[in-house]
């Protein structure tokens, strides 16, 4: 990572535009899957304290994947 951005959550945010035309709920939940079954568990550990520190640069389904990945945890 370099300065800008962590690329967690840059990451987070590329996917969760991938789910952009499902409804919040379900495309957060479609993104916690999928970082849940590819991502490595540091990253999403990273991603779950990014999001809990309350920042701001998270698409706001990428933040409730990253609560639904806590709850799972």
């Amino acid at each position: 990572m370099s300065g800008g951005v962590p690329s967690y959550v840059r990451l987070a945010n590329e996917i969760a535009a991938q789910f952009a035309h499902r409804p919040p709920a379900e495309a957060a939940t479609a993104i916690a899957n999928h970082m849940n079954a590819v991502w490595d568990p540091r990253m999403k550990q990273a991603l779950i304290a990014h999001a809990a520190s309350g920042a701001t640069d998270l698409d706001p389904a990428a933040a409730l994947a990253a609560q639904q990945l806590q709850a799972r945890a």
